[in-house]
């Protein structure tokens, strides 16, 4: 685990396109994304959630880019106060010489200034958690 930046992946069994909708639709997160429960949308790109840690509320501003299958999250207390600290990147299974029906999924995640030791240790083992929930409910379908 690095003091500024951390990494989980996952190679995934199912195509980069479905993978990329699947990581970028805001509702859905709610299925794996243990910082956000109990979604709800409060604008098209907007989302509410509720932390499984502290039952803190949660906002989540999603941009995509489809072209480099790219998600960004910007999170945050509250709605003018969102950080992009989180990222999705998906990589095609043939550009890794995997199967053309698989692909690679990466969530990064960027530490602040604002957050001691023991939150960052919390939020890097979330996500080695979430990229196994992500792969799980891809590959079954969920």
């Amino acid at each position: 685990m690095s003091a500024l930046f951390h990494a989980a992946t996952a190679r995934v069994d199912v195509p980069a396109q479905t993978a990329f909708a699947y990581l970028g639709d805001g509702l859905r997160q709610t299925e794996w994304t243990l910082g956000s429960w109990d979604r709800e949308a409060v604008d098209e790109q907007l989302f509410r959630g509720r932390s499984l840690f502290d039952g803190g509320e949660v906002y989540v501003r999603i941009s995509t880019a489809p072209a480099e299958l790219v998600v960004d999250y910007e999170i945050g207390p509250a709605p003018d106060q969102l950080r992009r600290v989180n990222s999705a990147r998906v990589v095609p299974g043939e550009t890794l010489g995997w199967p053309r029906s698989s692909c690679v999924v990466t969530l990064m995640k960027w530490r602040t200034a604002t957050q001691d030791d023991a939150l960052w240790e919390r939020l890097c083992a979330a996500y080695d958690a979430e990229i196994h929930m992500i792969k799980g409910r891809l590959e079954l379908g969920f």
